[in-house]
């Protein structure tokens, strides 16, 4: 007979849960305000040592590939609802260390917000519409990250961001993969700013899905 399986119902996630229906989540809140770093742990400036190496900003090489790129896409991306979000990566934003720091300690990881004095506070979809004009209404295709790639990409070795640029940027007409390549660049310093503050190839397969129209 298996083991009887006992479940933790002193963790947030099941209280989450046992709040699904419940149009009183102040219980919820309260238990969570508890948990986020700003109650639970000692502010310290150490523990966030190159926390920010990622931070995607533009570079004269990745400038001229875009334009090299749009030229012969723009009018897909704007169908697509993508042209807004592209841009977005020539924006040179500021990194102001101080203010994230100070927001994240304040973030909830069950409710996935930021726990406020006067509630919990969460971009929505509206915001993502607002800032980056994405597709928000399309019907989602979560199985795409599951799918392997048709070709590959060399991310090793190559010297960072600047080596993978130089090594995938073509000359001449402009092909599918190279605008695969470039859109997998996109999604992973821009979009999703992955941690290896280096290139990848974890959102190959959905760079050539945008490039294929989807």
């Amino acid at each position: 007979m298996a083991d009887k399986i006992v479940i933790p119902t002193d963790q947030p996630h099941f209280q989450c849960l046992r709040a699904l229906g419940n149009l009183d989540p102040t219980d919820l809140i309260n238990a969570e305000t508890n948990r986020i770093p700003f109650r639970a742990e000692n502010f310290s400036l150490d523990l966030w040592k190159d926390a920010f190496r990622s931070w995607p900003s533009p570079t004269k090489e990745w400038k001229d590939w875009f334009l090299r790129v749009s030229h012969s896409n723009e009018v897909q991306w704007g169908e697509r609802k993508l042209d807004q979000c592209v841009r977005l990566s020539l924006a040179d934003m500021e990194r102001n260390e101080s203010l994230l720091i100070a927001a994240s300690y304040f973030w909830s990881d069950t409710l996935n917000a930021f726990v406020c004095g006067h509630g919990p506070a969460s971009p929505t979809l509206a915001d993502v519409l607002m800032l980056t004009g994405l597709d928000i209404s399309t019907a989602d295709n979560s199985h795409l990250f599951d799918i392997m790639p048709s070709s590959k990409v060399e991310t090793r070795a190559i010297g960072g961001w600047s080596g993978y640029i130089q090594k995938y940027r073509k000359t001449g007409s402009l092909g599918e993969r190279e605008h695969a390549i470039f859109l997998n660049r996109w999604l992973d310093k821009f979009v999703f700013c992955g941690r290896s503050a280096g290139p990848t190839s974890v959102y190959l397969s959905a760079a050539e899905r945008l490039a294929n129209g989807g």
